[in-house]
């Protein structure tokens, strides 16, 4: 967006009015019923660091382009790391149009340590998602690394007789439930935030994995990433700072599924 602090997207439910017509009735039309969601722009998220010249001086390698590229892998971070939070709250959000189903979680105390356990739960998302008419392209499943290789080692899980997808030698999973993975340390799992945006707070103390639809979240976007980089006489420096600004929010419940282990 080019100005604004927020933007909202429409919530659309399902026509429900189908039936078979007596000749001579009047078709009167049925209500179709839809609502809004308004996600809003967050302040400015920047990191910064500072170069003394004599710093840079003395080291044997370019030391600003090592800064930048950890100051823009750090603020990726904190974009993926919120958006999972957001993915686990929709997954507990209440319907958002009327008609519609809210979100939706499986619960197993062993979905951290038992990958036969984790892989049988993709199988019944996927049940979920169909019987809500959640779209079957665009599904994705978040878990953390110690689960992903767990899954590449089950035998179920990459079994080419059982058109497995995966490799054991590379360490790879492709999809379970034709659920693609996707492997990262920015789930939330085990954590709580009751500080920063409130839109990202939450407990997350028992949330093991995260499988959605990408309806379920929206990302709002005023100020893309950017590097801004000023010399200071006085201090004989150069200070950095790497920014953005957007925001993060629930539209579609329905295409959420939190994985959480009570």
């Amino acid at each position: 967006m080019k100005e604004g602090k927020s933007a909202s997207f429409p919530a659309t439910g399902r026509t429900t009015g189908a039936r078979y017509h007596t000749p001579g009735s009047q078709v009167l039309g049925t209500v179709f019923k839809a609502n809004e969601r308004v996600i809003t722009i967050d302040d400015l998220l920047l990191t910064d660091a500072f170069v003394a010249n004599i710093d840079e001086a003395m080291n044997h390698f370019e030391v600003r382009g090592e800064i930048t590229k950890q100051m823009g892998e750090e603020l990726a971070q904190a974009y993926d790391e919120n958006v999972a939070r957001v993915g686990v709250l929709a997954a507990r959000a209440s319907a958002v149009v009327d008609g519609l189903p809210g979100g939706s979680a499986l619960t197993n105390a062993a979905y951290l340590t038992d990958s036969d356990v984790l892989a049988a739960a993709f199988f019944q998302a996927a049940a979920i998602f169909d019987e809500k008419f959640v779209p079957a392209s665009e599904r994705f499943g978040y878990v953390k690394p110690v689960q992903y290789y767990a899954l590449a080692q089950n035998t179920k899980v990459i079994n080419k007789d059982w058109d497995g997808k995966g490799s054991y030698s590379d360490g790879k999973v492709v999809k379970i439930a034709d659920i693609p993975l996707v492997k990262t340390a920015n789930l939330p799992n085990g954590k709580s935030f009751a500080t920063g945006p409130t839109a990202y707070q939450g407990v997350f103390t028992n949330t093991a994995a995260l499988i959605m639809h990408k309806a379920a979240v929206g990302t709002v976007k005023l100020l893309d990433l950017a590097m801004e980089t000023e010399y200071m006489v006085s201090r004989q420096g150069t200070l950095m700072v790497a920014k953005y600004a957007v925001g993060h929010g629930i539209l579609r419940p329905e295409c959420a599924i939190e994985l959480k282990t009570a």
